[in-house]
């Protein structure tokens, strides 16, 4: 082959391919226009997941019970008659009955108490929640239609120890809120035998209680009234219903004799134990709707 000629390719070798074109770079407006659809795909799936989940939570905590004021009726009976007007809320003296929020269950704006955090302890004196309710959702007695539950009501009108010196020491409540229970006795100071001394609570627990001995009439903080008891017995000494709860000696499983409280068949389930129990969390509490059981 002589050097002016040129190597052929093969008859079967393929062309090289061509390179594909680039593609056009887009536009400023072309990409705020993208940017735009992209937000608003965002922000409408957040929207949809954020509207199924609020029909969600209720659902979920609706199976929590909640503590409802003094003479509420049966649950159901009680969400259908409410109206929401938030009256007992602006008569208790002691602030105990909040309005239920979204994540509160159905009843969305229905009172209800948060033992724990601050619990009924009649400074009333008349049940005023009752008293204040335009609709019957609360009430001293139920007519006829609405029979009571067994181990609702309760054997005799509770006194009320603030009272009981006077011609009337009754409240006029004939069924209970709930009962007490001691759910974590392994937590309890009287059952270990130990004292406390302090605020039951806390300087900043804003609860308030109407203690007898300071002040008859008139609740104040719970941080204001500090303790010193050789053997912890504040849920009787707090407990604003005559008989309701006493500390008494029991057998522990072992044979050992302990004290511990008992609770009685006086009880309302005020959650007054429930809030100046100083343990974390709370050794003694309310069960919303409970019935005595003997």
């Amino acid at each position: 082959m002589s050097e002016t000629e040129q190597p052929q390719p093969a008859a079967n070798t393929p062309a090289p391919a061509a390179k594909p074109a680039g593609k056009p770079a887009l536009s400023h407006g072309k990409r705020q226009q993208l940017r735009r659809k992209f937000l608003r795909t965002v922000l409408l799936t957040g929207g949809v997941l954020g509207a199924a989940l609020s029909g969600f939570l209720p659902i979920v905590y609706a199976r929590q019970q909640r503590l409802r004021p003094p003479g509420a009726l049966d649950e159901q009976d009680f969400l259908a008659s409410c109206i929401k007007c938030g009256q007992c809320v602006q008569v208790c003296p002691v602030e105990a009955i909040k309005l239920a929020d979204l994540v509160d269950g159905f009843g969305v704006g229905v009172p209800h108490i948060d033992a724990r955090e601050q619990a009924c302890d009649f400074s009333c004196d008349a049940v005023q929640c009752i008293l204040a309710c335009p609709t019957g959702s609360l009430t001293y007695q139920k007519p006829p239609f609405f029979p009571p539950r067994a181990g609702a009501p309760l054997a005799a009108k509770p006194i009320l120890l603030a009272k009981q010196n006077d011609p009337e020491s009754t409240l006029n409540l004939t069924e209970r809120m709930g009962v007490a229970r001691l759910t974590r006795p392994e937590l309890c100071l009287a059952i270990k035998g130990k004292g406390f001394k302090g605020q039951a609570r806390g300087a900043g627990f804003t609860g308030k209680l109407r203690y007898t001995e300071v002040d008859r009439w008139k609740p104040i903080a719970v941080a204001d009234h500090p303790y010193d008891v050789a053997e912890c017995d504040l849920c009787v000494r707090a407990c604003p219903i005559k008989g309701a709860i006493s500390i008494e000696t029991v057998y522990a499983p072992d044979g050992s004799q302990r004290n511990s409280p008992v609770v009685r068949e006086p009880c309302v389930g005020c959650g007054v134990c429930e809030m100046i129990c100083p343990t974390e969390a709370a050794s003694i509490e309310i069960v919303p709707r409970e019935v005595w059981r003997t």
